[in-house]
């Protein structure tokens, strides 16, 4: 049975193919993929991001949960979650994103620390890495307040929209 998380304002549970919708206008809008690794141009391109979050379920390589309002728990605003989880090593790299209108609402400041306890209770990860694109302040000051260190900077380390990019390598211990 799939972990229905819960804060102060917000459910977290399972993304589901009725979701759709939601993630294509959030994989699609360009404030959100601007510093996103995924991006989809039509809906129907979104079915491959659909099919990665069961894989990850499936495979146990991850998990991801869709977040919604308490009081509106059919509507994704967001999604948070853990791919490249390597038991045997016992480390993750979390991921999260949110539509252009719920940010700096401090949603995401509410979210991950209930599933960075899931995956320091549950999954039993020891270490919880991230990768952010450097210019992304936010997520930069979020991971900071979150108490994630930031380990090195990987300089030109992919290629996004015909450029080099760099990236921040972030940690959080158990």
């Amino acid at each position: 049975m799939f972990p229905k998380l819960l804060t102060e304002r917000f459910v977290l549970r399972q993304i589901i193919s009725n979701d759709q919708q939601q993630i294509f206008e959030g994989l699609s809008h360009p404030e959100v993929i601007k510093y996103y690794g995924v991006s989809y141009k039509t809906f129907e391109e979104t079915k491959a991001q659909m099919n990665f979050y069961d894989d990850l379920l499936t495979r146990e390589t991850g998990i991801w949960w869709g977040v919604c309002y308490k009081n509106n728990i059919e509507k994704i605003i967001g999604a948070c979650g853990f791919n490249y989880w390597k038991k045997e090593h016992y480390k993750t790299e979390i991921g999260y994103w949110l539509l252009p209108g719920e940010q700096r609402g401090g949603v995401m400041s509410e979210c991950l620390p209930i599933i960075i306890n899931y995956a320091f209770t549950v999954m039993k990860v020891h270490r919880i890495e991230a990768l952010v694109e450097t210019e992304n302040e936010r997520s930069l000051e979020l991971l900071n307040k979150l108490g994630f260190k930031q380990e090195r900077i990987l300089k030109d380390a992919e290629i996004k929209n015909s450029r080099y990019i760099s990236l921040t390598a972030f940690a959080l211990i158990s």
